[in-house]
């Protein structure tokens, strides 16, 4: 019995039932767009460009929402494929000194106003929180936890200066990937060098940026701060308080500081919050007592 011969089949076509697509990438479709020659007053226009490709189309007021969708996706589909499983969010100023900074902050005190003179030394005095950034960072880093393939506990700050860098910095001394979540401003805002080049992101959305700082988060530590550090911290425990997430370590560095700007138990006694309230979060002074509190809670070895 004769085999009858099987029909030849080229290498386009095999190419073609392995990838399971009946059409060519965007990627693909740009480069056939961009190799046809555009000459003529139709393909010079800018109506004709691929829409996914035209700047001025994807900037324009209503497409905001597709705007919102790009902040949402790019940093989670990275970080997905980074193999980030959770996250230790560190919240905290961009003005506290870094301890070695303290002499140049002090320097020529004497010939400021005395209210700039008391702001330096409040600044200052702060100054020991950038290493406790640090050494919280550089410790849960070294911890390398790896839960169903993914790493957690990934140490993800603003991306800034101050207690920021000092998150990623001790992240990176400790030879662990780093997250930065920075924002666009009107100033110049650009990231830390401790962050890790492929977890650094850029947002124009800070709705979109709280997101991410939270989406992942398993732990947060939150430093003195200014206007921005309040808005997280509070809307953290806004989610929390409201059932909106589940619980977590929210670990309070500066017991002194924020009982200062806050009355807490006002607010409890105010009725405006519950006393149950003020147990969201933990009092901290060092990175080994928050760490404590991130063991305690999730029942792990210290």
């Amino acid at each position: 019995m004769t085999e009858t011969p099987r029909p030849e089949i080229s290498r386009h076509a095999e190419k073609h039932d392995r990838a399971a697509r009946n059409f060519y990438p965007a990627e693909e479709e740009a480069q056939f767009s961009k190799s046809q020659p555009h000459s003529t007053p139709q393909t010079l226009d800018p109506a004709y460009e691929l829409a996914f490709q035209d700047r001025d189309f994807l900037l324009r007021e209503e497409l905001r929402p597709v705007r919102f969708q790009l902040e949402l996706l790019k940093p989670e589909m990275l970080l997905d494929e980074a193999g980030v499983g959770s996250t230790l969010v560190m919240y905290g100023s961009a003005r506290i000194p870094p301890p070695h900074s303290v002499e140049t902050a002090l320097a020529g005190l004497a010939d400021l106003p005395e209210r700039d003179q008391r702001v330096v030394k409040n600044l200052v005095a702060k100054a020991k929180y950038y290493d406790e950034a640090y050494e919280l960072a550089r410790l849960a880093s070294e911890k390398a936890i790896v839960e169903d393939g993914k790493r957690q506990f990934v140490v993800c700050s603003g991306g800034g200066p101050s207690i920021m860098e000092a998150a990623n910095k001790g992240a990176h001394d400790a030879g662990a990937d780093t997250i930065g979540l920075n924002i666009v401003l009107p100033h110049e805002q650009a990231p830390n060098s401790y962050v890790t080049p492929h977890l650094s992101f850029q947002f124009h959305y800070f709705a979109l940026r709280k997101m991410h700082f939270l989406l992942r988060a398993r732990a947060v530590a939150v430093f003195p701060g200014g206007f921005g550090t309040f808005d997280e911290f509070f809307e953290l425990l806004t989610l929390i308080q409201t059932g909106k997430m589940k619980p977590m370590p929210i670990l309070l560095f500066g017991k002194e500081f924020w009982t200062r700007v806050i009355d807490f138990e006002a607010l409890a006694d105010e009725g405006t919050i519950g006393h149950k309230d003020l147990e969201l979060f933990r009092w901290c002074e060092t990175a080994d007592e928050a760490w404590g509190h991130i063991a305690d809670f999730y029942k792990f070895e210290i």
